[in-house]
C-alpha cells in the first residue's frame, strides 16, 4: 500500500489514466495537472494547477514519456495549457522526491541532477523494456500486415538486433510462421537463436542477406541499414524501424528507391496505452513500496 504517499502527474497520455488510477487504489494521494480535459471524475485523485507550493508536498513526480522537451515543457493530451517544468519547481521539491520519466532530455536530468533529485528513467530498466517488447511486437505486426499485401505466414522476414525488443520480435513473427532471419552482433545471440530456431546471420552480412526479403524490422539504434544495403533489396519490401530516434535505417535512400520504410518508436503507447499504463504503474508502485519501506525501516 501507498498510504500517505503523495504523487503528482504532471501531463501525460492515455497511459497516465491506467497509473494514476491504480496508484489511488493503492491508496496513495494522487495529484493531477494537465487533465482539465478529462471528462470522466476518477475516485481518490484531485486536480490542481502547477505551483511550487503544490510540489513542495510531494514524495513523486510522475512525468509523461519523454519527460520535457529541451526547454522544460510537457507534452500534455488532456489540456489546452502549456506545462513547462521550470527550475523554480523542481527546486520546491522535497530532497526526498523520486522524478519517474520514461527518457530523459539533458534538461531534465540536468535540473534534477543540480537540485539532487531522484531521478528514475523507466525506459531505461530490463523489466519495463521487457514488458513493452510485447505491444511493441503487436504494434510491428499490425503495420506490416497493413502495409503488404502477403501474409506474415511464409514470408521472408529479418529482425536485426535481438535485444528485449528483437527477442519478442523474433519469436512473435516465428510464431506466425514467418522464415525468420535475425541479425546478431555478438557470438552468444548467434547461439541462442540458433537454439530458438531462428536463421541467425552477424550484421556484418547483411546486404548479402536481404536480396529477397518481404520484411525487415529494425531494432537497433545505429546506422546500420545503410543505402549501400537498400540497394540490394527489392522493390517489394517493407521497412520497420523499431529504435529510437533516429533509427537504423537510411530513409531517404530508401523513399529514392521506392521501398515503403517507416520509423516507428513508442508503439506501446500508441497502439496498447491501456496496457502500457498499466507497466509503469506495477514499475512505479512497486518502485514506491520499496522506498516507503526503506524509509520506515531508517526512521
Amino acid at each position: 500500500m501507498l498510504t500517505g504517499v503523495h504523487v503528482v502527474f504532471i501531463g501525460g497520455d492515455a497511459r497516465q489514466l491506467e497509473m494514476f488510477q491504480k496508484l489511488a487504489e493503492l491508496d496513495a494521494s494522487v495529484t493531477l495537472i494537465g487533465f482539465d480535459q478529462l471528462s470522466n471524475p476518477y475516485h481518490g485523485v484531485q486536480r490542481q494547477p502547477l505551483s511550487p507550493e503544490l510540489l513542495q508536498s510531494a514524495d513523486a513526480l510522475v512525468l509523461p514519456a519523454v519527460g520535457t522537451d529541451e526547454n522544460g515543457r510537457v507534452h500534455a493530451i488532456f489540456t489546452s495549457e502549456e506545462l513547462t517544468l521550470t527550475e523554480e519547481l523542481v527546486a520546491a521539491l522535497p530532497k526526498h522526491a523520486v522524478v519517474f520519466t520514461g527518457m530523459a532530455k539533458p534538461y531534465l536530468s540536468n535540473l534534477c541532477g543540480t537540485h539532487n533529485i531522484q531521478l528514475v528513467e523507466l525506459f531505461e530498466r530490463d523489466d519495463v523494456a521487457i514488458y513493452n517488447s510485447i505491444p511493441t511486437a503487436e504494434g510491428a505486426i499490425m503495420m506490416a500486415i497493413q502495409h503488404t499485401d502477403i501474409t506474415l505466414h511464409g514470408s521472408e522476414t529479418i529482425v536485426l538486433g535481438m535485444g528485449r525488443t528483437g527477442f519478442t520480435m523474433a519469436r512473435s513473427l516465428l510464431g506466425l510462421g514467418a522464415n525468420v532471419r535475425i541479425g546478431v552482433r555478438r557470438d552468444e545471440h548467434f547461439a541462442r537463436a540458433t537454439e530458438m530456431g531462428f536463421k541467425p546471420f552477424y550484421v556484418g552480412e547483411l546486404s548479402n542477406q536481404v536480396t529477397n526479403i518481404d520484411l525487415l524490422f529494425n531494432t537497433i539504434p545505429t546506422m546500420i541499414v545503410t543505402a549501400q544495403v537498400i540497394a540490394q533489396m527489392p522493390n517489394r519490401a517493407v521497412l520497420i524501424d523499431l529504435a529510437s530516434k533516429p533509427g537504423g535505417i537510411d530513409f531517404r535512400f530508401a523513399e529514392k528507391r521506392g521501398i515503403k520504410a517507416m520509423l516507428a518508436p513508442g508503439l506501446p503507447g500508441i497502439v496498447a496505452p491501456k496496457t502500457a499504463g498499466r507497466i509503469l504503474a506495477h514499475i512505479i508502485s512497486q518502485l514506491l513500496s520499496e522506498i516507503t519501506q526503506k524509509r520506515g525501516n531508517e526512521a
